[in-house]
């Protein structure tokens, strides 16, 4: 989640959509590149500031996975046009945070239709408040709400690709999609599937850790040994990579439930480092060991 008032954005934050209170660093979007990673038959990464995108493209247009921040829709529409000289008609956000929605706005301005799960155009319609950061998300503006929601699933079909569409409850958000391109044998998880670091889950607007491990059981299920995964944020992965990435998840879970069992506070389950052999691999992102661990024993206490 980010403040939709970006000269306050700290840049580590604006990389995972979170801002801690006191941010005092700006992001300067001017010197951001969107770069295009191709992931797959007619489907590319992009990755700039925020949340990963996906973009598919076909005949009758492109359809976009996501669109980071407002200030950076130009950059991403002029991505978009180097690949493809037809209009983007969708855009399906994973999940309501400002990282992943905050150029809505400007895409259904040039002509896309917005696509999320119930929850998100609920979230974004009112002011949202995450307690792990002391930050507050102001309502998003009526044309960035999404137009089209929908409960469990959607399918889209453009051309040749069959794009389907699935919620994952009470994971990263109470909104969370993961989105399946058949044809291409691509998944995108949003933030379901942080690549190579600790992730952030929000509790605050439904997210919950066995939710997070729960999501990535089934973003497994949708893949093979071929399948490129496009993570919320992170490089490109694949079928291993998130492998690795839910065994993490269940490690740290199996070393907490224990000690919380035992009665142990908070305080006294990080001051234990369950995770102390995880963390040269996976404490090196936004959310360090600490913060992280504190976050999975709020959700498992509850």
């Amino acid at each position: 989640m980010i403040s939709r008032r970006f000269p306050v954005l700290a840049l580590a934050a604006a990389a995972l959509g979170s801002l801690p209170s006191g941010a005092a660093a700006q992001v300067n979007f001017d010197t951001v590149q969107v770069r295009t990673i191709p992931a797959g038959k007619g489907v590319y990464m992009l990755q700039g500031a925020g949340g990963n995108l996906a973009l598919a493209v076909g005949q009758d247009g492109a359809f976009l996975v996501d669109d980071q921040f407002a200030p950076l829709t130009p950059k991403i529409l002029a991505a978009v046009k180097a690949v493809t000289d037809k209009p983007v008609r969708f855009v399906v956000n994973t999940h309501w945070h400002a990282d992943h929605t905050g150029g809505n706005e400007g895409m259904a301005g040039a002509g896309a239709l917005i696509v999320a799960h119930d929850n998100v155009r609920i979230r974004m319609s009112s002011e949202q408040f995450i307690a792990v950061f002391n930050s507050r998300t102001p309502p998003a503006p009526v044309k960035a709400l999404p137009v089209v929601t929908f409960s469990e699933s959607v399918a889209f079909h453009l051309d040749a690709e069959h794009i389907k569409v699935t919620h994952v409850p009470h994971a990263h958000t109470d909104g969370d999609a993961l989105i399946r391109f058949e044809s291409a044998n691509v998944l995108h998880l949003g933030d379901t599937f942080f690549n190579g670091f600790y992730p952030f889950f929000d509790q605050s607007t439904g997210g919950s850790y066995e939710g997070m491990i729960r999501a990535a059981d089934a973003g497994l299920r949708l893949a093979n040994d071929s399948t490129r995964i496009i993570p919320g944020h992170g490089p490109l992965g694949s079928r291993a990579d998130l492998v690795a990435y839910r065994d993490m998840l269940v490690k740290v879970r199996d070393r907490v439930r224990p000690l919380i069992a035992a009665g142990r506070t908070k305080e006294q389950v990080v001051a234990a480092k369950p995770t102390a052999d995880l963390d040269v691999r996976w404490g090196n992102g936004f959310l360090k060991a600490d913060v992280f661990l504190g976050l999975v024993y709020d959700s498992m206490k509850q």
